[in-house]
C-alpha cells in the first residue's frame, strides 16, 4: 500500500452522471458547523474536564480549540479547492493512495453510525421520563422515522431543518453567556458561587499541568462533529465560495461559545462539587434563581441530540454516496432520487443507525464499551490523516490553480510550519491518551478498528484482482 504510488491528480474534473443537488445555502453551512459542534457534549460533558483541571480547563479548551481550528482551516482549505461529498476521504485518497481513502471514509461512515445509535437511545431515555407510558422503542421509532424523511425529501429541506434547529441551540447558548456576565457584574445575585475566591479551592490550576492534560483529553474530542460542514460543501450553491465564507466565521464563534460557556461555569462553580458538575449548565441556571432549569435543559439536550442526528444521518449518507463512486461501496449507493438525493444511501445509513440503537440495548456491556472505545479516539485518525494530506496537496492544488491564472480562494495560515507543529500537536494528544490508564483502551479499539478495515481493504482489492488505480479527487 504505497503511498507514493497511487496518488491521483487533485485537478482532474468529476464526471459521473449521477450528480446531488446543490440546493445548501452559506447560511445553511454556517448554522450546521455551529450545530454539528455544539452538541451534549456540551451541555453535558464540560464538568468532566472542569472536575479534571479545574478553571485551567480554560487552557486545555484554548488548546484543544486552537488544534482544531487550524486542523480545520486545513480541511476547509481543500474543500474550497476540490468541494466533494467524499471530503477528507478524498483528500486522502488524492495525496496517500487508495488504501488512505477507503480507510477514512469507512472509518468515518463506521463512527458515526455508531454515534447515531447512541443520540437515538439518549433521546429515548429522556422522553420516556417525560412520559413512562411511551415505550423507548416507539421515541426511537419516531425519530429515525421522521429525520430519515426530512434526509430523503431533498437537502434543502434538509438544510432548513438543520437551520432552525442549530439556531435554537444557539440561541441558548447566547442566552446563557448574557445570563452569565450578568451574574458576573453583580446584576443578577447568587449564592454559593466561587467568584474571587479560586485561592480557597486550590487556585487556578489545583492539578497542575497533569490536570491540563488530563482536562484535554477530555475536552479535545468536544469539537468533532464541525467536519460536516466541508461534506455538505459539494451541495452548496456555489461550493468553493460558501466552504470559505462558512468556516472563516463558525471556527471563532465556536471557540467563543466553548471557552465563554466553560468560563461562566469556573467562574460560578467550585470545581470540587461533584453533584453540581454532573450538570453544569442546570446548575448555574438554578443558581440564577430558575427552577424549571433542569427540565428546560433537558429540552435543550434532546433538540442537541435531534439535530446531530439528523446531521450524522447526511454525514454518512454521502459519505457512503462518495465510497460507491469510487468503486469503495456498492454501487448501489450511488442511486439519486428525482430530487437528487442518495436515497440508497440515507436509507442504509438509517438502518444501520437502527442497529446501533439495537446493539446499545442487546450487548453486553463489555463489548459495547469496545465499539464505543473504537468511535471515541476515531476522530484524531481523521485529524491526523487531514494534516498529512493537506501537507502533500498544498503545492499541487497552488500549481493547479496558478495554471487556470487564479489564486486559492482559502489558505491554511503559515503552511507549511504550522501544519507541521498541528501534526505534532497530534501525535502529543495520542501520547497523552496512552500515558492515561483510562484512555488507552480508545486507542487500542480504534487501532484494531482501523487494522480490520485496512484488511478488508486489502482482501477487497485482492478479489477485484485489478490495480488499486485511485480515481480523480474531484469525484464523488
Amino acid at each position: 500500500m504505497s503511498t507514493t504510488d497511487h496518488q491521483s491528480d487533485p485537478t482532474e474534473p468529476a464526471v459521473r452522471p449521477e450528480q446531488l443537488a446543490h440546493g445548501l445555502r452559506t447560511r445553511h453551512l454556517t448554522m450546521m458547523g455551529l450545530g454539528s459542534a455544539i452538541g451534549a457534549g456540551l451541555f453535558l460533558g464540560s464538568g468532566l474536564g472542569i472536575a479534571a483541571a479545574g478553571p485551567a480547563v480554560l487552557v486545555s479548551y484554548a488548546i484543544a480549540g486552537a488544534i482544531v481550528v487550524l486542523v480545520m482551516r486545513m480541511l476547509a482549505e481543500m474543500a474550497s479547492a476540490l468541494p466533494s461529498s467524499g471530503s477528507f476521504s478524498v483528500y486522502a485518497e488524492a495525496a496517500l493512495g487508495r488504501w488512505a481513502g477507503f480507510l477514512l471514509g469507512w472509518l468515518y461512515w463506521f463512527t458515526i453510525v455508531m454515534v447515531l445509535g447512541v443520540e437515538v437511545t439518549g433521546v429515548a431515555g429522556i422522553v420516556h421520563g417525560w412520559w413512562p407510558a411511551v415505550p423507548q422503542w416507539a421515541v426511537a421509532a419516531a425519530v429515525v422515522a421522521v429525520f430519515g424523511a426530512i434526509n430523503l425529501v431533498g437537502v434543502r429541506q434538509f438544510g432548513e431543518a438543520e437551520f432552525w434547529f442549530a439556531t435554537i441551540k444557539v440561541l441558548a447558548i447566547v442566552g446563557f453567556l448574557v445570563l452569565g456576565v450578568l451574574i458576573v457584574v453583580g446584576v443578577v445575585p447568587v449564592s454559593g458561587s466561587v467568584l474571587g475566591e479560586w485561592a480557597s479551592y486550590g487556585g487556578f490550576a489545583p492539578a497542575g499541568l497533569p490536570g491540563i492534560a488530563a482536562g484535554l483529553l477530555t475536552v479535545v474530542f468536544a469539537f468533532g462533529g464541525i467536519e460536516i460542514v466541508t461534506i455538505a460543501a459539494a451541495e452548496a450553491r456555489d461550493p468553493q465560495s460558501a466552504v470559505a465564507s462558512a468556516t472563516r466565521t463558525i471556527l471563532w464563534r465556536i471557540l467563543f461559545f466553548y471557552v465563554g460557556s466553560v468560563a461562566i461555569m469556573v467562574a460560578l462553580i467550585p470545581w470540587t462539587d461533584a453533584a453540581r458538575l454532573e450538570s453544569p449548565f442546570v446548575s448555574v441556571l438554578q443558581m440564577a434563581g430558575f427552577d424549571g432549569a433542569a427540565r428546560l435543559m433537558e429540552v435543550v439536550v434532546v433538540l442537541a441530540l435531534l439535530s446531530a442526528f439528523n446531521a450524522n444521518v447526511y454525514a454518512t449518507s454521502r459519505m457512503l454516496f462518495s465510497l460507491g463512486g469510487r468503486g469503495d461501496a456498492p454501487a448501489l449507493a450511488t442511486r439519486v432520487s428525482r430530487r437528487d438525493v442518495p436515497w440508497a444511501a440515507v436509507l442504509v445509513s438509517v438502518f444501520f443507525g437502527v442497529v446501533a440503537v439495537l446493539l446499545n440495548y442487546l450487548l453486553p456491556e463489555s463489548l459495547l464499551g469496545v465499539l464505543l472505545n473504537a468511535v471515541g479516539s476515531a476522530l484524531l485518525v481523521v485529524w491526523l490523516l487531514i494534516v498529512v494530506s493537506q501537507l502533500r496537496l498544498r503545492p499541487r492544488l497552488e500549481a493547479a490553480a496558478a495554471e487556470r491564472g487564479e489564486t486559492l480562494r482559502l489558505r491554511a495560515w503559515g503552511y507549511p510550519w504550522l501544519s507541521w507543529v498541528t501534526l505534532v500537536a497530534l501525535v502529543a494528544v495520542v501520547g497523552l491518551m496512552l500515558s492515561d490508564a483510562a484512555a488507552r483502551p480508545q486507542i487500542a479499539a480504534t487501532a484494531g478498528l482501523v487494522v480490520l478495515i485496512l484488511v478488508v481493504y486489502v482482501i477487497a482489492r485482492a478479489l477485484r484482482r485489478v490495480p488499486a488505480e485511485p480515481v480523480a479527487s474531484g469525484r464523488r
